[in-house]
């Protein structure tokens, strides 16, 4: 069972593509299929985000782990999400009641072939392209198509006999000019095919020359005044320019066949399966193998297709495979596409496959960094005398010049590693001139009393940047809020890197290699730095608004243009006076020259 600390970091290794996401349950049933255009975007939205639906809630308190498949496009993780909620129907997914699937286009293979949507793709010879998501999308094509050229739309059938026989009549589309009546053999099959074969290329991606002819009908109508047809032309051509003719992970002329793809390193294997039926993906599954002899990426993928077509059943008479593999199984054939759609089915799932391996080494690396840094938390524990692991620790530092602009910084590690999500700045609010010793007792007690009123989590260790005083002060605010005892408090003297604890007079020398001293130290640089990159923000702020925001009349707007183009206030000093005037005007250029050199 996956805790929600699993779920967390199952999220953080989640890419930033299109695909589709999986939700399953502590029994690994499927919750919930869905698409998305950013899949780590999405599923996190799940997690961050308050839901406001009964029914998502407890979706998303059942979710126990996630699985995910990359897609090249946003309109093939809305197929692939289609075809998996139809062979799953998970619980919390819309039931498709009425079972559509999406429509094609079907050049009908007879004589004098029609050109029409259909859902269904029957292996009749006839070619198909598709599906498309969009229905109107379809409808735009089919209708370019017949504008394009005269097609018939009846149901005869057009063989040459029964042409010849004079079994048919001149319908209504021939007299309005939408067929040009191969049925009385006023048009040949030659001329006809030509057309169609024109069509299956525009089918298959040729949109260049599509959107050329729309343009060039769409100035000629507009140059005839004929407004409305010239619209409807630059409808359909926003369409198709957005159009993508084919999916990637469906084609209808690939049928039952299952596709493996195989990675591997040193230690480990991975192979990806997909299962393909009715042109469609149906399933998909990632595994991996342990290596134990050095056994070949062949060995492992015959040992791992035939795990997993008995796992799921499979009784296809094709695979497609990344690699070549010997002829193993009777009336199975194996291929290893090099081109075409069979080819980008390889590469895809070899894309999914390389997520996993990448995915699996994260994993490791940061279990890895997880035991390292185990280990270093028993020795801090251990060499800083403290009752627990210092899992979380704050560091405080104070900063101001010669006594103005005070600030402090606080820096949080957690597992010996910066959190930067939580660290803050304070602005000294009660101190009154350059007190060290006071400032660090108003931020600590300013920080750990909105912690307990808000009930965050406390720290284990506070260290505390400076000597004796510093650690006193720190130990008051501690004292008035009753954490003394309850939180381990030490402080840091730069000069000899000793340790000073609260009622022990003599310090703590750690040894200069130790891990631990190496800790305290990082702390205290990293809250050093983030304490002065504030006080320098602050003080560069209120020097630019003490030179100009004086002078009236001049706004933002105006010492933005000033501090972009000089850089400083101190340059602004420097310059002539035509400068100053030529950038923003005789008026505001003379009030900022006489006022800034008065001050200078």
């Amino acid at each position: 069972m996956k805790t929600s600390e699993e779920i967390k970091e199952i999220i953080n290794d989640l890419p930033q593509k299109a695909g589709v996401y999986q939700y399953f349950d502590k029994e690994e049933k499927i919750l919930y299929v869905g698409k998305a255009k950013n899949i780590k975007k999405r599923v996190s939205s799940y997690f961050t985000k308050k839901q406001e639906h009964a029914k998502t809630k407890m979706m998303v308190s059942k979710i126990r782990n996630i699985k995910y498949f990359v897609v090249p496009t946003e309109m093939d993780a809305l197929l692939l999400e289609n075809n998996l909620i139809k062979k799953y129907q998970p619980k919390y997914n819309i039931m498709l009641k009425d079972d559509k699937t999406y429509p094609f286009i079907c050049i009908k293979n007879e004589p004098f072939p029609r050109v029409f949507s259909t859902r269904r793709v029957v292996k009749d010879g006839s070619t198909y392209f598709g599906p498309y998501t969009s229905v109107r999308l379809v409808r735009t094509l089919l209708d370019f198509i017949h504008q394009l050229y005269p097609l018939r739309t009846c149901n005869l059938n057009l063989k040459k006999e029964n042409i010849e026989k004079k079994k048919f009549k001149l319908c209504l589309e021939y007299h309005i000019g939408n067929c040009l009546a191969p049925c009385e053999d006023f048009q040949s099959e030659e001329s006809y095919d030509f057309g169609i074969n024109h069509i299956k290329q525009i089918l298959k991606g040729d949109i260049k020359s599509v959107t050329s002819i729309l343009k060039d009908r769409m100035k000629y109508h507009a140059e005839n005044l004929e407004f409305e047809k010239a619209q409807s032309v630059k409808e359909k051509l926003n369409l198709l320019e957005n159009y993508q003719s084919k999916s990637t992970i469906v084609n209808a002329k690939i049928n039952n066949v299952d596709v493996f793809s195989i990675v591997s390193d040193e230690n480990s294997a991975f192979v990806n399966y997909l299962k393909i039926s009715s042109g469609a993906i149906i399933q998909t599954h990632t595994i991996e193998l342990k290596k134990k002899l050095e056994e070949t990426d062949e060995k492992l993928l015959i040992y791992a297709i035939t795990e997993l077509r008995q796992r799921f059943n499979s009784v296809s008479k094709e695979i497609y495979s990344s690699i070549p593999l010997e002829d193993l199984w009777e009336d199975v054939k194996v291929i290893v596409p090099k081109i075409g759609d069979k080819y980008k089915l390889i590469e895809l799932s070899r894309r999914n496959v390389k997520y996993m391996q990448f995915d699996r080494l994260q994993k490791k690396q940061k279990l890895a960094e997880r035991s390292k840094n185990k280990d270093l938390l028993i020795q801090m524990q251990n060499d800083l005398r403290l009752k627990e692991k210092p899992r979380h620790i704050e560091c405080f530092d104070n900063s101001n010049l010669q006594g103005t602009n005070a600030v402090a910084a606080c820096v949080v590690f957690k597992n010996c590693n910066p959190s930067k999500k939580d660290y803050r700045h304070f602005n000294i609010k009660t101190v009154v001139g350059p007190d060290d010793f006071k400032s660090m007792e108003e931020v600590v007690y300013r920080r750990y009393k909105r912690l307990l009123e808000e009930k965050h989590s406390l720290p284990q260790l506070i260290v505390i940047d400076g000597g004796k005083g510093q650690l006193s002060s720190a130990v008051k605010s501690l004292k008035k809020l009753k954490l003394l005892g309850e939180i381990q408090i030490i402080g840091i003297a730069k000069k000899l890197e000793e340790i000073f604890f609260y009622g022990d007079k003599y310090p703590l020398y750690l040894d200069k290699r130790s891990q631990t001293l190496k800790v305290i130290q990082n702390l205290r640089n990293e809250t050093h730095r983030f304490g002065i990159t504030h006080h320098r923000n602050k003080r560069s702020k209120i020097t630019f608004s003490s030179e100009l925001d004086d002078i009236k009349g001049i706004g933002a707007k105006t010492k933005d243009k000033l501090l972009s183009h000089f850089g400083s206030v101190k340059q602004i000093k420097s310059s002539p006076k035509e400068e100053i005037i030529n950038l923003i005007g005789t008026e505001k250029g003379n009030k900022v020259f006489e006022q800034i050199r008065q001050k200078k």
